[in-house]
């Protein structure tokens, strides 16, 4: 990720420390800030003691102008870049507002900086973030929690920024991460637990929004974070995965409530839902989430959008890993196997959603990325070998669970009569006909169309069909249909409850 400039930047050279007498530095760190804009950054961070002094300063300088008042009156509502002239009168009329961006701006460096150290350096993330004895998070981190909290509209440069360095700061103290940093350097990780889950729980809270401008906040620190595995898991526990299966299908191109997010979001979205991917074989929990949450529909949804290839790529490799995923390492805990989620779980679903006919005509394409034409290849392979085992029935019990339905043969009157019985379900509840009900509220006037068409189908050739489904709520829900304005979902729909309210269906038809 690269930051972009705070819109007040101009004005950083024009910072005095001496008059700003709300900061309460000392005089040694006053000393110690103006070393810093003297000297590159890299000089500046020479060695651990003084980086970890440096950072100490620059970190009290954030807490101190940011506050607990909330956002600046001035400079948190800037959009564009200032001209220098500009910038320096906000200086004077806000002047924490812009030392705030300062200090965030200075943080980002520091990180970038320490980034690029060679691994195994003594100058690194962990070696100035956290206590030499007792290997804690220094106690100054919370500052950058704090910023991300600001109220009333906050401040996207300051809270896009706070994110960005406290995950890699908090990323340097997992044990996934000890590669990146000296190796006798001792880092407790217990320390880093509560800050990474209060990171992730703000950015579960911008998800649960649908404007593009809370993703442009989240998504350049979530991918950073989706490249450590603890952060992976503990993202995935807090819902993330059904924030981002939301997110991808409002940004595909047939959905009524488009939520602007731009293709390189879409990207960084499924990126992060791929990476979740890698823990499926070591976690029955998040197979099963990846289920309930339905990201693959999502995936396919994007998979035939297309929008991109780069994001083509990423959708398609998620779904191979999905595919290929196994339950050898992490068993469900429930006894009954047959509700065990594995690769088979998947395939079905893929294969419900329609994902074999966009494989079969995207393998005739011709693509410049390898990474595509080895994923379609696996992918065409399993599809077609999951296919040809699983009955007409299992076929139409994954596309109606995926909520896809796509006219065809499974929706005609031959497998209805051929079929009626099982609608009845394993344990007798009706669970398909009740699926088909919910799909009449889908944003889809097509698939509202088609399971108007199949509840009508249903009562046709099911004995009693008519009572049971009227015992379901589906009378009443698919007569509000009947008005609709899409002409074709209107006759669908009054064709339905004709059916239902007629006990001789074929004599009138």
């Amino acid at each position: 990720m690269s930051l972009p400039s705070s819109p007040v930047m101009g004005a950083f050279t024009g910072i005095q420390w001496d008059p700003m007498q709300k900061l309460r530095l000392t005089q040694p760190e006053k000393l110690l800030l103006r070393s810093g804009e003297a000297n590159p950054i890299d000089y500046t961070l020479n060695n651990a003691e003084e980086s970890t002094a440096y950072v100490k300063v620059v970190l009290k300088v954030l807490a101190e102008a940011s506050g607990a008042s909330g956002p600046s009156s001035k400079v948190s509502h800037l959009k564009g870049m200032l001209p220098d002239d500009e910038a320096l009168q906000i200086l004077y009329t806000d002047p924490m507002g812009v030392v705030t961006h300062y200090a965030i701006t200075k943080l980002y460096d520091i990180i970038v900086c320490l980034k690029d150290k060679k691994a195994g350096s003594d100058v690194s993330i962990g070696a100035t973030f956290y206590n030499e004895d007792d290997g804690n998070l220094l106690d100054e981190w919370r500052p950058l929690l704090r910023v991300l909290h600001l109220g009333g509209s906050g401040d996207a440069f300051a809270q896009r920024g706070a994110a960005y360095c406290l995950a890699h700061i908090l990323m340097a103290g997992c044990p996934s991460q000890r590669f990146a940093t000296n190796r006798s350097l001792k880092i407790n990780h217990a320390s880093v637990v509560e800050p990474l889950q209060a990171l992730i729980s703000w950015i579960t809270s911008q998800l649960q929004s649908s404007a593009s401008s809370s993703l442009s906040l989240v998504t350049p620190t979530l991918t950073s974070l989706m490249t450590c595995p603890e952060a992976r898991t503990m993202f995935a526990n807090s819902g993330g995965i059904g924030y981002l299966s939301r997110h991808l299908r409002n940004g595909t191109k047939g959905s009524r409530t488009n939520s602007g997010a731009t293709v390189q979001q879409l990207y960084e979205l499924c990126f992060c839902l791929w990476t979740i991917t890698y823990e499926c074989n070591s976690s029955a929990v998040i197979r099963t989430t990846f289920v309930r949450d339905h990201a693959v529909h999502a995936l396919v949804e994007l998979v035939s959008s297309a929008p991109r290839e780069k994001v083509v790529r990423v959708a398609l490799s998620a779904l191979r890993s999905l595919a290929q995923c196994t339950a050898e390492a992490s068993p469900s805990p429930s006894p009954d196997s047959k509700k065990e989620v594995t690769g088979a779980t998947f395939l079905s679903e893929m294969i419900g959603c329609g994902l074999i006919k966009y494989v079969d005509q995207m393998k005739e394409r011709q693509w410049t990325d390898i990474d595509i034409v080895d994923d379609l290849s696996v992918l065409h392979k399993l599809l077609h070998e999951n296919f040809k085992e699983m009955s007409t029935w299992d076929v139409y019990l994954a596309e109606v669970q995926s909520g896809s339905l796509e006219w065809g043969f499974l929706h005609t009157e031959k497998f209805f009569k051929e079929n009626a019985r099982k609608f009845e379900g394993t344990n007798g509840d009706f669970s398909v006909v009740k699926m088909l009900v919910a799909l009449t509220a889908s944003n889809d006037e097509e698939v509202q169309s088609i399971a108007c068409y199949d509840i009508g189908e249903f009562v046709r050739h099911y004995p009693n069909g008519r009572v049971i489904a009227r015992s379901l709520g589906a009378k009443d829900i698919v007569m509000r249909l009947v008005d609709h304005s899409n002409e074709e979902l209107q006759r669908h729909a009054l064709t339905a409850v004709s059916k239902m309210m007629v006990s001789n269906w074929a004599a009138v038809h």
